[in-house]
């Protein structure tokens, strides 16, 4: 079994569209379904809550680790960290990479998160399952969103 979650979608809109839309807090939240409290800075950790009905309760925690203009940004976090009676800063998070690449039409964007070995293993297939649905349809998500919002 893989330790890593890749996923490609081509998009069609500009390199610099795309890397607006996973860069800055307000447009990642969203496209992402939630409200970020600060925006992104290597080095720093960025917090916020889901906004997803059902799963307002759920915190998003985040560690920016780097933000390579138009062609890379990362961050690590807590896969599927969803109960509030869990403690998950114990465990080591997963890395979440976004790559970029120029296209004659667009943008190919690729999410790769790995990591997956380091969860516990009584909570690490649900949340390598759970990520794996998740990054398929926040891809949809953020293509729908930089289609249709402002270039």
């Amino acid at each position: 079994m893989s330790n890593q979650i890749e996923k490609k979608i081509d998009l069609k809109a500009p390199v610099s569209r795309v890397w607006r839309a996973l860069t800055d807090y307000k447009e990642f939240g969203a496209w992402f379904d939630c409200k970020l409290d600060q925006p992104f800075e290597p080095g720093r950790p960025t917090t916020g809550h889901m906004t997803i009905p059902g799963y307002e309760h759920v915190k998003f925690d985040a560690v920016i680790q780097k933000m390579e203009p138009e062609t890379y940004f990362s961050y690590t976090w807590h896969p599927y960290a969803i109960d509030p009676d869990v403690d998950y800063s114990a465990e080591t998070p997963t890395l979440v990479e976004f790559r970029l690449q120029p296209t004659a039409s667009g943008t190919v964007l690729t999410v790769i998160e790995s990591g997956f070995e380091n969860i516990p293993a009584h909570r690490r297939e649900e949340a390598m399952r759970m990520d794996e649905h998740g990054w398929g349809a926040q891809l949809k998500s953020i293509e729908t969103y930089v289609n249709t919002t402002n270039p």
